[in-house]
């Protein structure tokens, strides 16, 4: 069984615990106001690695940042984008940008062969077949790009899905001709079967949250996330915007927040008047790992609900990200399933299809900007008729059926 047991990073000092403000009547709400000085070491990867792989994948183009500034208006800040991730190479989702670095770097290390630059090198690698199979658990859009890339590599995959996925998404995992498992309860106990299911060297877990001895691939999985960042920087340089203030990430197990985590205070992106952005997390209140384990500041289990956020409907917060979000996200909050099917409709309507998970960043930042107590967050992010932001818009509205 393919292992993994590389160390955890280097942080620096966390600085004070996290405050909740007061309450909200629609979200809990948590923020650390230290976060914003708070540096952590670079990816372990050079971006144009990342980004040269990446754009050897068959239809890579960065996809869109658009600007809505009827959101702007609303919300009380200078300008806002969406950065809308619900076409990524063939996929209604951003997932495959980490699932592919991750499978890339897992088969050749398999293979005992160094990292090929690109998609067809790494195909050369395996001409003649191999006896490599792919094993993950997912919600939804990250089994899919697991299959996906197995498919165009020519390996064989299977997919552990827990309960509350639709079957269009587990349809469309099978389409990639991936072995779908179904699973009896939730996004943990389908983790748990694909960790049991890898029985020989040749079955490679690889999967986007992390546990003790296993963090090696998931951090490969958070690198390759780096691709979508490097984007939004250019794009926003591209659209004479001010520096970004504020970026909006929704939270599964946390993997692509340990990404923005590590791009923006590492220096890796370009920061306001000297400082980071704020970075706002955002969960279902079904599913508030994350806020949960902020707020005890120690990692923490939450069960999990029905929401139609499935892609978000994690209990356990990757022990990988964990450290970078304790000391590196500035806000944190929850919100139900009818604020984000309002974000969906909104978005739709002003030209952005967003499936829930995506549309929960609206959501949430709504949550923190309006409403009682909306002060005290503004100012806990920076918030004000000046500043630009970025909503994440994870997938698009046929990723996860609801």
């Amino acid at each position: 069984m393919h292992s993994d047991t590389s160390p955890r990073p280097a942080l620096h000092p966390a600085g004070r615990r996290g405050t909740r403000p007061g309450p909200h009547p629609d979200a809990a709400w948590y923020a650390r106001p230290a976060a914003r000085s708070w540096t952590c070491r670079p990816a372990g990867h050079a971006g144009p690695a990342v980004h040269g792989f990446h754009a050897s994948l068959p239809g890579y183009a960065p996809t869109p940042l658009t600007e809505v500034p009827a959101l702007a208006a609303e919300l009380g800040v200078g300008r806002l984008f969406v950065k809308d991730e619900s076409a990524r190479l063939g996929l209604p989702a951003f997932k495959v940008l980490g699932a592919s670095w991750a499978v890339h770097r897992a088969v050749c290390e398999y293979l005992g062969r160094p990292a090929p630059a690109t998609l067809d090198a790494l195909r050369a690698h395996l001409a003649g077949g191999s006896p490599v199979r792919l094993l993950t658990a997912t919600d939804g859009n990250h089994g899919r790009a697991v299959a996906h890339l197995a498919r165009l590599l020519g390996l064989s995959a299977r997919i552990f899905v827990p309960d509350g996925v639709h079957t269009t998404a587990v349809a469309a995992i099978a389409a990639e001709g991936a072995e779908v498992v179904r699973v009896s309860g939730g996004y943990d106990a389908a983790v748990l079967r694909a960790r049991e299911s890898a029985a020989g060297p040749a079955d490679i877990v690889v999967q986007d949250t992390a546990w003790p001895g296993y963090e090696r691939i998931p951090g490969w999985v958070v690198e390759g996330y780096s691709t979508l960042f490097a984007e939004v920087d250019e794009q926003l340089r591209a659209a004479s915007a001010g520096p970004l203030g504020v970026l909006a990430v929704p939270v599964g197990v946390g993997s692509l927040a340990q990404a923005a985590v590590v791009h923006h205070r590492s220096g890796a992106g370009p920061a306001a008047d000297g400082r980071a952005p704020a970075l706002l997390t955002v969960e279902p209140d079904t599913a508030a790992g994350l806020l949960e384990s902020l707020t005890a500041g120690a990692l923490r289990t939450v069960p999990t609900g029905t929401t139609i956020m499935a892609g978000l409907n994690c209990g356990t917060p990757s022990s990988l990200a964990w450290p970078y979000l304790l000391r590196g996200v500035d806000a944190a909050i929850a919100v139900d399933d009818a604020a984000t099917a309002r974000a969906v409709r909104d978005l739709g309507d002003l030209g952005v299809p967003a499936g829930p998970c995506g549309a929960a960043s609206l959501a949430g930042l709504r949550a923190a900007l309006t409403g009682d107590g909306a002060g005290a967050r503004r100012a806990a992010l920076a918030a004000d008729r000046d500043s630009t932001v970025v909503l994440l818009s994870t997938e698009g509205k046929d990723a996860n059926q609801h």
